[in-house]
């Protein structure tokens, strides 16, 4: 069978994760309780779950040459990721992320540089214009530039393909921009910050939902953690219930794996609401695994977990 393709615009970063009891205060020096070095960055994650799930995903983005950047280089390799139009900056380091796990119930904080791919350009995007065109989904954050990630979605609408974002880390964002996005998949702190309402319940939810519907989005799928996500668009509106594949260890990059998951299940043409459980379903195993990018179920996983 030939693989669903899946284009995804992003960054990498090198995570960093401690692990303690809880932040420091400013001025203060707290012992962690752990340490890991793993892959991260948003569409580096989300294309890696892509490529886990089964689709060939081509990643587009900028690292610099340096040893994150072989870091990047030899995760993608493994996951199957393709690297073609991946931009190798001299001058600019590779990304890199500091992430604080709560080593009580494994919630995190993360403060990210996008080093080198916060340089991202439209005339990059278009450089890799083949790739945008052949995929039946392509994917975007706002960890790099606005403007490429613009650029892509212009492209892709141009040529047919499917559009989705992921409107984080969460900013403010016009109109126009949501009038590109097929799909538009925040979480409820980022819903919060794009629509003003503040997301503590299923109506509250859909609400927000709504207010991101009359901005121009295509559909909505917003995500609510241990609650799954909520399917919303006109004539529709579904609560699509979370995975349990075990105790939560980490919650690092569950969002990453719902939306390179249900890029995927789009990618092979299922609908929206069977779209959502996969990806849902790839979220329940990631979170029972540390790491990022490292997280990631394959498709064997995924499909056992919908199975069971």
């Amino acid at each position: 069978m030939t693989r669903a393709r899946v284009a995804v615009l992003g960054i990498f970063a090198a995570d960093l994760t401690f692990r303690a009891a809880r932040l420091p205060k400013l001025g203060e020096t707290l012992l962690a309780d752990g340490f890991s070095l793993g892959s991260g960055g948003k569409g580096s994650n989300q294309a890696i779950a892509a490529a886990k799930a089964g689709a060939y995903a081509t990643l587009i983005t900028r690292i610099g040459d340096d040893a994150f950047g072989q870091m990047a280089r030899d995760e993608w390799a493994g996951a199957g990721v393709d690297a073609t139009h991946v931009i190798v900056s001299p001058d600019e380091p590779t990304g890199a992320a500091f992430i604080f796990v709560d080593a009580r119930d494994g919630q995190n904080a993360i403060v990210v540089n996008g080093g080198a791919a916060a340089a991202l350009s439209a005339a990059d995007v278009t450089a890799a214009r083949g790739a945008i065109e052949r995929a039946a989904v392509v994917v975007a954050q706002l960890e790099q530039p606005l403007a490429a990630a613009t650029a892509a979605f212009e492209l892709a609408r141009a040529a047919g393909v499917a559009t989705l974002l992921n409107p984080a880390p969460a900013a403010p964002l016009d109109d126009a921009v949501f009038r590109l996005c097929d799909v538009v998949t925040p979480n409820e702190s980022e819903a919060e910050l794009l629509t003003g309402i503040t997301v503590d319940g299923e109506d509250a939810a859909r609400r927000a939902a709504d207010r991101l519907l009359a901005r121009g989005a295509g559909a909505v799928l917003l995500t609510l953690g241990e609650k799954g996500a909520l399917l919303h668009r006109p004539g529709q509106s579904l609560l699509v219930p979370a995975f349990d594949a075990g105790p939560v260890v980490e919650t690092t990059g569950a969002g990453d794996a719902f939306t390179g998951a249900f890029a995927v299940a789009l990618a092979e043409g299922r609908d929206l609401a069977e779209a959502a459980r996969f990806g849902c379903a790839a979220a329940g195993v990631s979170v029972t695994r540390p790491g990022a990018g490292r997280s990631m179920p394959l498709r064997a996983e995924i499909d056992a977990l919908l199975s069971a």
